[in-house]
């Protein structure tokens, strides 16, 4: 019986499983989307989670309880300057899973992680098309 226990191992130790979520939150703050497995995805979303709660009050207290999982400067940065004043008034609930389907090396279950409100997928590659195709258009003249 499980009874109380709460949480997935991953495969890793104590301290690997830690780490490996401080770097799966780490790259989600920095790029607002991430692709990963979909049981590291479930078991990142508290945990990320909760750092944005602190993070919506903009303390020193609260800026060191994130610093402890958060070691990148830049991410740090970004956590309460841009994602914390952005969900001040949503009450959780900050990210969004999608299932993508299964990885071919090794049938893994995949799913991409993305930030509630971030910028649509489909915006970043229209930018950059219309950006490339600028740039022949200036080239060829």
């Amino acid at each position: 019986m499980r009874h109380r226990v709460k949480g997935r191992k991953l495969g890793r130790t104590t301290a690997h499983r830690v780490a490996t979520l401080r770097n799966l939150s780490t790259a989600l703050f920095t790029h607002e989307r991430i692709t990963t497995t979909l049981m590291k995805a479930k078991e990142m979303r508290p945990f990320a989670e909760k750092l944005i709660t602190i993070s919506r009050r903009d303390t020193l207290h609260a800026r060191r309880n994130v610093a402890r999982n958060i070691r990148d400067k830049s991410a740090l940065k970004k956590l309460f300057e841009t994602l914390g004043p952005r969900y001040a008034d949503r009450p959780g609930g900050y990210i969004r899973l999608y299932h993508l389907g299964y990885r071919p090396g090794d049938t893994a279950d995949m799913a991409l992680v993305e930030l509630v409100d971030a910028a649509p997928v489909e915006a970043d590659a229209k930018e950059k098309k219309k950006d490339d195709s600028e740039k022949t258009v200036k080239a060829e003249s």
